[in-house]
């Protein structure tokens, strides 16, 4: 068994993966969490013997230190996630691959392993991500804008006159701030993925599958124009996969 672990900007998730990479249940723990460390410390200790934990994050710094200093006092040597041009048959577009979040990187690799492509996969969480995979599982590129939650926040810190009074909710003609707020935060969400899609389509002629993940991915679906696919756990299945590629090599 492999202690899969994703740090992501709210939130840190697990699971274990058996030897065919197939991940099981997903457990969350949000950053803000009261002891965060007992908690985190609590877990590990309730796992079965993990001699290895492997590692992908976008989080801060000085979460990946919580992280490790854990996996330390519980024993556990960690495997972190090394960008290539070339993994487990995707090909990436960055002419530097460090520089694309290794969220999105894995979440390429799961949906190619799972026979996803040709696809966009969209991430929906504290950012908004588009990224375009062939099916001969050639990366395009893609797009980076804030979420939904964060348009919205944006927003209310730079106009001191829109200040919601309570949550709003998507609506195309809103008659109050509120409705107003949100509406134009997901559907500019919505609209720019479903131009992404188009766009897609105009350049390979191939109509991609929309896989959409990440903690908002259920909310956005709900205002998508278009089918969807929910794709939970995107990054923690492309983990899974890498690590069953790279098994052997040394801790880092």
């Amino acid at each position: 068994m492999k202690l899969l672990l994703d740090l992501g900007n709210t939130r840190l998730k697990w699971a274990l993966s058996d030897a065919q990479g197939t991940i099981g249940r997903v457990t969350a723990l949000a950053w803000d969490t009261a002891q965060f460390e007992t908690h985190l410390a609590s877990v590990l200790a309730a796992l079965p013997v993990i001699e290895t934990a492997w590692l992908a994050t976008v989080a801060a710094p000085s979460r990946e230190r919580q992280v490790r200093q854990a996996l330390a006092a519980a024993g556990i040597a960690v495997q972190a996630v090394q960008a290539a041009a070339q993994v487990c048959g995707v090909h990436l577009a960055y002419a530097d691959p460090a520089r694309l979040g290794v969220d999105r990187m894995l979440a390429l690799v799961a949906a190619q392993a799972a026979g996803q492509s040709p696809c966009v996969v969209a991430s929906a969480g504290t950012a908004l991500t588009l990224d375009a995979l062939t099916d001969g599982g050639v990366h395009l590129g893609g797009l980076i804008v804030a979420g939904p939650a964060l348009m919205q926040q944006a927003l209310r810190g730079a106009a001191a006159r829109v200040q919601p009074l309570h949550e709003g909710r998507p609506d195309w003609f809103a008659r109050n701030t509120e409705d107003a707020l949100a509406g134009g935060a997901w559907l500019a969400a919505a609209a720019l993925t479903e131009r992404f899609c188009e766009q897609f389509a105009l350049q390979t002629g191939r109509t991609a599958a929309l896989l959409l993940t990440g903690g908002d991915a259920a909310a956005l679906a709900e205002v998508l124009g278009r089918s969807a696919t929910l794709w939970p756990d995107a990054v923690l299945r492309g983990l899974a996969q890498y690590a069953q590629s790279q098994a052997g090599g040394a801790a880092a």
